[in-house]
C-alpha cells in the first residue's frame, strides 16, 4: 500500500470521526428543548435524532460542495493531504475540549477555521478562495443574528394567537407536537452539519488524485451520514443542560417557537448550499424566544460565556491548524 493512500484512508478516518463526533457534540441542540420540557424521554428523543440526522444527510450534497471548493480550490492545493489531516485533527481537538466543558462551540466554525489555517500555514493567505471563504463567514455571522430575531417574531406571534387559550391545555399541546419539531430539527440538523465531512473527504479524494470532480461520491455520502447518526446516538448531555436550561426555563410553546425557528434557518441555508452552525441557529432562537417571553428570564450570563466561546473558535482552531501542519509537515 503506497503512502499517499495510506494518508487518504487516514483523512477518510479522521474525517468520519469528526461527524462522529459532531454528532454526539451536537445531538444537544437538536434535541435540548424537547428533553427539558419532558416532550420526549432522553433515549427516545437521542433515537429519534439519530434517525432523523440519517435522513437528512442522505439528501442533500450542495452544503459539501461547498466546503469542498470555496474554502481553498483542491485543484490547486499543493501538499493537500498534510494540510487536510492537521485541519481534521484541529477541528476534532476543539470539539472535544468544548465537549468536556459542556460549551455548545460550532463544529462548522472549528473545522472552517481550521481549514483556512492549514492552509495559509501552507501556501499563505493567498490559497484562501476570498468571495466563497467570505460568503461562509458571512453565513455563519448572520445566521444566529436572524434566528434571534425570528425566534422573538415567531414567540410574539404566538402569544397574540395564544393568549386567551388555557395555559396548561395549550403547554400539553405544544408539548405533544414538539415530538415533530424535534424530528424536524434532527432532519435539518443532519441536512447541514454531516455534510461538512462529505466535503472534506471530497477535498482529499481531488487533492490525491483520486477524482476529478466536486461530485459527492455515495460511499462518501452514506459513510459520513451513519458516522454523524452513530455519534447522535450517544448523546452529548452536557450541552443538552446548557442549551436546555441554562439559558432560559423552557416551556412547551418556547420550545415549539425556538424549534420552528432554528429548522426554517437551518433548511434555508442547506437549500442554497451554505454551511451554517446549527449550535450558534438553536441557541440564539432560544434566545430570541425568551427575550419576547421575558426578558429578564434569560440568563444572559450564559449567553455572554456562548458567544465569547463562538467568537474565539475560528481563530484559536486556525491557530491549533496551522500548528498541526507544521508539526505533520515534519514526518509526512
Amino acid at each position: 500500500m503506497d503512502s499517499l493512500l495510506i494518508i487518504t484512508v487516514l483523512i477518510v478516518i479522521c474525517a468520519l470521526s469528526f461527524d462522529f463526533i459532531n454528532g454526539f457534540h451536537d445531538t444537544a441542540n437538536a434535541i435540548a428543548t424537547s428533553v427539558s420540557t419532558k416532550a420526549l424521554k432522553p433515549r427516545h428523543a437521542i433515537i429519534l435524532a439519530a434517525s432523523m440526522n440519517f435522513l437528512g444527510a442522505m439528501t442533500f450534497t450542495g452544503v459539501a460542495k461547498t466546503i469542498t471548493k470555496d474554502i481553498v480550490d483542491p485543484f490547486m492545493l499543493e501538499n493537500g493531504s498534510t494540510v487536510i489531516l492537521a485541519a481534521l485533527i484541529s477541528a476534532i481537538l476543539w470539539n472535544l475540549i468544548t465537549w468536556y466543558y459542556g460549551i455548545p462551540s460550532s463544529s462548522s466554525h472549528a473545522l472552517i477555521g481550521s481549514i483556512a489555517g492549514a492552509a495559509i500555514a501552507a501556501a499563505g493567505v493567498g490559497i484562501l478562495n476570498y468571495s466563497g471563504f467570505f460568503k461562509i463567514i458571512q453565513a455563519l455571522i448572520l445566521s444566529p443574528i436572524i434566528a434571534f430575531v425570528g425566534g422573538y417574531i415567531i414567540y410574539s406571534i404566538f402569544k397574540v394567537v395564544f393568549r386567551d387559550n388555557n395555559l396548561p391545555k395549550t403547554n400539553r399541546r405544544f408539548r405533544h407536537f414538539q415530538v415533530f419539531t424535534a424530528a424536524l430539527q434532527s432532519y435539518t440538523h443532519g441536512t447541514n452539519d454531516a455534510q461538512k465531512a462529505m466535503g472534506i473527504i471530497t477535498m482529499a479524494l481531488i487533492a490525491n488524485n483520486y477524482q476529478s470532480t466536486t461530485d459527492i461520491q455515495l460511499w462518501v455520502q452514506f459513510s459520513c451520514a451513519a458516522a454523524m447518526g452513530i455519534g447522535t446516538s450517544v448523546g452529548g448531555w452536557k450541552i443538552i443542560k446548557t442549551v436546555g436550561g441554562k439559558i432560559m426555563k423552557i416551556r412547551p410553546v418556547n420550545g415549539v417557537a425556538a424549534d420552528l425557528t432554528s429548522a426554517a434557518i437551518i433548511f434555508g441555508a442547506t437549500f442554497i448550499h451554505l454551511p451554517v452552525s446549527t449550535t450558534h441557529v438553536i441557541s440564539s432562537s432560544i434566545l430570541g424566544v425568551g427575550a419576547s417571553h421575558r426578558i429578564r428570564g434569560v440568563k444572559w450570563g450564559t449567553a455572554q460565556r456562548m458567544l465569547i466561546t463562538w467568537v474565539i473558535t475560528l481563530p484559536i482552531s486556525a491557530a491549533i491548524a496551522a500548528l498541526a501542519y507544521f508539526i505533520l509537515d515534519l514526518f509526512l
